[in-house]
């Protein structure tokens, strides 16, 4: 296009494919008049206020904000420079908190595809991994934060995309191993590639679509929208576990394990020195597994459903391998204790019971947990975190471990080495799922909702000690805006969708003043290590005053 003797242009630009609309340039030309006649300054207001119905939602203020007022005049790439140098820029922490929620109303929303490895962004015909979608962690952290960050709906297209999966997976579960119900593998795409690809030290990992059945169950969650466990959710999670029913195999100790599978992309050594990648149960599998069937009993439960098929699953849960702590004081990442051919592997596979899934912290296993910071901690002394992605996930492993300093300085390594100047994630090459799992780690260090529990500054660092949010959603249907000074929480406001008993688990060396409802005040229990329940009513606004 060529404009010569023009002030502006204003081009109208529509685009559409025959994937799901074989009319799809008449529905061009159509949209394209719409356009038209519409102009330019409403399009323009439409698509502000279509997308701040959704970005206005949350809020996010660290520091003061006079302190870091010259900051905010500096464009991005000079502010990320300050922080490589070794300065502090709480503005930018939030400012990328931001940038992840904005990257994902941008990319992912109800009716479209979800995002991939590079979310929608891609100006090649080549990019990196096809673009493709990776299931053994990455297109999984696209919505870590979702639920947490208020935006359910651009959760949708992953659900859709799940459901697309079921009939071929159903195939290549029948055709690969012999079992009913549905089964993926660990990269996959948008025409129903379900089978082993690649490399066997990548493509032999049946546990994709177990993993994925997670955010249908995180959904339920955070809205108790029944009607989408009925309609939607329920069918898959069943079909997920039973694969599983058939699959699992009995080893010599009378468990049932996974297998052949891997611990992904990672090897071990032999006591030989040989390298090994196929194992039976490796720890994540067994993780998965066991919360996979943990989220469908509950689901039968709540729909009062397939009693049989739920006691089924419940007597298999006994019998799963237990985890396992080796001999540095880690976490096994196999069933057998073997040494790592990369001690500093960018997957920390073995520890996803600790996140995403809250298995680790919901045993209250003193043993265990320690285990788990050990695991990470020597990952880290060999030089793990070097991929965005990686750095993202330990961010939320000490989140949840509750080391909010360690979590802090894990962020700014991901603004250090993984950042590029506009802020998008860095692998290298670029690839989303870093941005996505740093918004949903900066978001698990100020607020989690594990274990029936609502826990409110879990993680904060030193640096954070002035601060506050509006609009982060916790599991149970729960809204929350909390403001706080010298690192001590001051006041939170809570918005119920739904009547429930609430357990807040409040800062520790901090009590609760007051809890009041339109004015009038409400009793509340004091428990034990810092827990308040109170009765919450649909519709209500709840203030909490702490001292």
């Amino acid at each position: 296009i060529c404009v010569r003797d023009a002030d502006a242009v204003t081009l109208y630009f529509v685009c559409n494919s025959n994937f799901r609309d074989e009319s799809y340039d008449i529905t061009c030309k159509k949209q394209l008049e719409q356009a038209v006649q519409l102009g330019y300054n409403r399009l323009r207001k439409a698509h502000i206020e279509d997308y701040q119905i959704l970005f206005k939602r949350v809020e996010l203020n660290l520091g003061s904000a006079t302190e870091y007022l010259e900051l905010t005049k500096l464009p991005t790439d000079e502010r990320l420079e300050l922080v490589k140098k070794g300065g502090q820029d709480l503005g930018l922490v939030a400012l990328y908190f931001h940038y992840g929620r904005y990257l994902l109303i941008s990319s992912s929303r109800p009716g479209t595809l979800p995002a991939n490895l590079q979310g929608i962004w891609n100006d090649s015909m080549t990019p990196p991994w096809e673009s493709d979608y990776h299931v053994n962690i990455n297109l999984q952290m696209n919505y870590w934060h979702a639920e947490v960050c208020n935006l359910s709906e651009c959760h949708e297209p992953l659900f859709d995309f799940i459901a697309s999966l079921v009939k071929p997976g159903m195939k290549t579960a029948q055709i690969h191993y012999g079992c009913r119900g549905f089964v993926m593998h660990h990269i996959t795409d948008i025409w129903g590639f379900t089978v082993p690809a690649c490399a066997t030290r990548y493509g032999l990992w049946p546990m994709g679509a177990a993993w994925l059945c997670y955010h249908l169950w995180d959904h339920y969650e955070f809205t108790l929208d029944e009607g989408f466990l009925r309609e939607k959710a329920y069918s898959i999670l069943k079909e997920a576990a039973t694969f599983f029913v058939d699959y699992l195999v009995e080893d010599k100790k009378g468990r049932l394990v996974t297998g052949p599978s891997m611990s992904p992309e990672n090897t071990y050594l032999l006591p030989n020195g040989q390298k090994g990648v196929l194992c039976m149960g490796p720890t994540m599998d067994n993780q998965i597994v066991y919360g996979l069937f943990e989220r469908c009993i509950k689901s039968a439960i709540i729909l009062k459903a397939d009693s049989d098929f739920r006691i089924k699953l419940e007597d298999m849960m006994k019998r799963l391998p237990e985890p396992t702590i080796g001999k540095y004081g880690q976490l096994q990442e196999w069933a057998e204790d073997y040494e790592e051919a990369e001690p500093g592997h960018r997957h920390i596979s073995h520890l996803f019971g600790l996140y995403p899934s809250d298995q680790i912290m919901s045993t209250n296993n003193a043993q265990l947990i320690e285990a788990a910071r050990t695991t990470l901690e020597r990952r880290l002394a060999q030089g793990g975190g070097h991929t965005g992605w990686s750095r993202a996930w330990i961010i939320n492993f000490w989140a949840r471990l509750s080391d909010g300093e360690k979590a802090y300085d894990n962020v700014v390594e991901l603004l250090r080495t993984s950042t590029l100047p506009n802020l998008l994630d860095l692998h290298p090459p670029f690839q989303i799922d870093g941005n996505f799992g740093g918004t949903a780690g900066i978001a698990e260090m100020l607020l989690q909702s594990h274990g029936e529990k609502i826990t409110l500054l879990p993680a904060l660092p030193n640096a954070w000690a002035e601060g506050s949010f509006k609009g982060l959603k916790a599991r149970g249907g729960i809204e929350i805006d909390l403001n706080w000074e010298n690192g001590r929480a001051t006041c939170a406001v809570l918005k119920a969708s739904t009547h429930r008993l609430l357990t807040l688990q409040i800062p520790s060396q901090q009590l609760v003043k007051s809890i009041s409802c339109e004015g009038e005040k409400v009793s509340y229990v004091i428990g034990f290590e810092g827990k308040v329940s109170f009765d919450v009513q649909k519709g209500k606004i709840y203030n909490i005053m702490f001292l």
